[in-house]
């Protein structure tokens, strides 16, 4: 996290000397409204991730419980598991649900920049990684803690060990821990230094560039988020899973969902030749 912070501070000062941002006033409202911006950042993709990762363990969830429902001798021991159904879940997850954050991460010192000018881009990249320092380093030591404190009691026995309210407690503590310290932690390194990383892609674009002076060029990058965003809710997210509900409605579902795909794809098989033979009738009639 210190090295992230530090790079990104390394690249905030090399964009002020290209954009050819001298002094910047934290009581200018353009800078100030920047700051305010930059500072949601990180909690935005915090969120993004947490939600990513309780998507795909619910997938994963789900998988599992068909697998034990399906696969004979599976409960008892004698069949064996399709991990590698679980491994291309979580794979194809990672990638889908980067989509969006990436997304966000790369527009957003496009839209500032463009839309408003360089002070307050570099007001908003101060923001975020100040926010997105102190909020990285509360989920690294609080997702450790919520962990170590559940092995704590399963290894060491504290605190009555295994089976007790407390170790319950610990345990749904680990839960929320794990992503913590494991995804939303580490990712905002990636998204400070990201964001200066773009910032000072653009800063020979921008410099000397008075406030609001293109505005009209910041609603290209705003029309791409709001375009990804409408498009990863229509494919990834529209669909939510319900992990408690009965595993035989899930693959009923599931079948039902197949049996669509297929019809679609035979209709599209089925349309073209249709077309073909007609011309063909025609010049046999001929």
């Amino acid at each position: 996290i210190g090295s992230a912070v530090l790079t990104a501070l390394s690249l905030l000062s090399a964009f002020k000397d290209k954009a050819a941002v001298e002094t910047v006033d934290i009581g200018d409202p353009v800078v100030l409204s920047g700051v305010l911006f930059g500072a949601m950042l990180p909690f935005l993709f915090a969120a993004l991730t947490m939600l990513s990762v309780q998507k795909a363990a619910g997938a994963i969830i789900i998988e599992v419980r068909r697998q034990f429902a399906q696969i004979e001798g599976l409960r008892e021991g004698t069949a064996e598991a399709d991990s590698d159904k679980c491994v291309a879940i979580s794979t194809q997850s990672s990638v889908e649900e980067m989509i969006l954050p990436g997304v966000y991460a790369v527009l957003s010192p496009l839209m500032i920049g463009l839309l408003i000018g360089p002070k307050c881009l570099t007001g908003m990249l101060g923001g975020a990684i100040a926010s997105g320092m102190m909020l990285a380093l509360m989920m690294a030591n609080a997702g450790g803690a919520w962990d170590n404190s559940k092995k704590y009691i399963e290894i060491e026995g504290a605190c009555g060990g295994k089976g007790t309210t407390t170790h319950k407690a610990c345990v749904v503590g680990d839960t929320v821990g794990d992503p913590f310290k494991d995804t939303s932690g580490p990712s905002l390194n990636i998204l400070i230094k990201l964001m200066s990383m773009i910032s000072l892609t653009i800063a020979p674009i921008i410099r000397g560039w008075e406030d609001w002076q293109f505005w009209y060029w910041g609603f290209l990058p705003i029309g791409l988020a709001a375009i990804a965003t409408v498009l990863v809710y229509h494919y990834f997210w529209k669909d939510t899973q319900d992990i408690s509900a009965p595993i035989e409605d899930v693959i009923k579902t599931e079948a039902e969902d197949v049996i669509k795909i297929e019809a679609e794809d035979v209709k599209q098989v089925d349309t073209p030749a249709a077309d073909v033979e007609a011309p063909a009738a025609e010049v046999s009639a001929e």
